[in-house]
């Protein structure tokens, strides 16, 4: 796989392609992606950690900011209690194998003169109506949004330019923030990033991934936790917004070389596949049963998972 198409693979969106493939052509490049502390970090985060760990393979510095401040402003808890969370999900992160890169706490980069300073002359091109439109998907309780909540979006393009990365890594729902960077860090001197967008892993219920609702996988999951968990998934015969299959797509095929489907000989014995391409194109044809790939499916996240539940004990 050459560097392009590990960098693209299972995204979304690359705004744009040209942008990428000059950049991969740089000797030095540097991509960020930011996380608000959280206590759980679950198998929807791991959808943009394994694209950060693609782009370390395709040569970029990889920068993860532990974006503290944004989490405090988006109503996820007091300071005290999301820089105690911080240090825990980067034990997380690099337990998920996203190691050899630098790691920024948010408050550590934010409250200086020149960032305050850039922040305010954002804010001076930025209408409201685009601040709240930009929140829409990642914003808490928008009915009725905060003046802070409106300062979240101003925050983030600023971290790109402050930090000083050509690339900015996130979830599809982070695109409307990223287009504002794209569109207004240049009129101060900054680079235009280039925005690689992920898609959002549905919960394990088909229903959009809640920790309020439980329908995540989380990394520190016991064995039996997960196998629990993957055998009751909403697990349909069609293939689109299948959430076991998301798991395969995003999660499994990237970090092991293959799977097999254990069966009885009798229901057609073990079946091994080696792209996420070939087991879609089987179970779409009805040739694996829901029952044998929920069951894969867990075993394989305990695999995988293994490291970072040893790494955080």
């Amino acid at each position: 796989m050459d560097a392009y198409d590990r960098a693209t693979r299972n995204t979304v969106e690359v705004v744009t392609q040209d942008d990428l493939r000059a950049l991969l052509a740089q000797t030095q490049k540097k991509v960020y992606a930011g996380y608000e502390p959280s206590g759980e970090i679950h198998l929807g985060h791991l959808v943009t950690i394994n694209k950060l760990m693609d782009l370390q393979e395709a040569g970029f510095e990889v920068i993860v900011l532990l974006a503290d401040l944004h989490a405090f402003l988006n109503r996820k808890g007091t300071m005290e209690k999301v820089s105690e969370l911080a240090d825990y999900n980067r034990q997380c992160f690099e337990g998920l194998g996203l190691k050899n890169v630098k790691y920024v706490l948010g408050s550590d980069l934010q409250l200086n003169r020149d960032y305050e300073l850039l922040m305010l002359q954002l804010s001076q091109q930025i209408t409201l109506n685009r601040a709240t439109r930009s929140m829409d998907e990642v914003g808490r309780q928008m009915d009725h949004p905060t003046v802070s909540q409106m300062v979240y979006p101003i925050m983030q393009m600023a971290d790109i330019a402050m930090l000083g990365v050509d690339a900015a890594v996130g979830g599809i729902d982070q695109r409307k923030i990223h287009m504002l960077a794209r569109e207004h860090l240049v009129n101060f001197g900054y680079k235009t990033p280039v925005c690689i967008h992920t898609p959002i892993l549905n919960g394990l219920d088909g229903k959009k991934m809640s920790s309020s609702q439980g329908n995540y996988i989380s990394v520190a999951d016991s064995e039996d936790e997960i196998l629990k968990k993957c055998q009751k998934a909403f697990c349909p015969p069609e293939i689109p917004e299948n959430p076991v299959l998301q798991i395969f797509q995003l999660h499994i095929f990237p970090r092991l070389p293959e799977i097999t489907i254990k069966r009885p000989e009798k229901f057609g014995g073990n079946r091994t596949f080696l792209s996420y391409e070939d087991l879609e194109s089987s179970y779409g044809k009805g040739e694996v049963h829901p029952l044998d790939l929920k069951k894969s499916c867990g075993e394989s996240l305990i695999e995988i998972l293994a490291p970072v539940r040893e790494y955080i004990r």
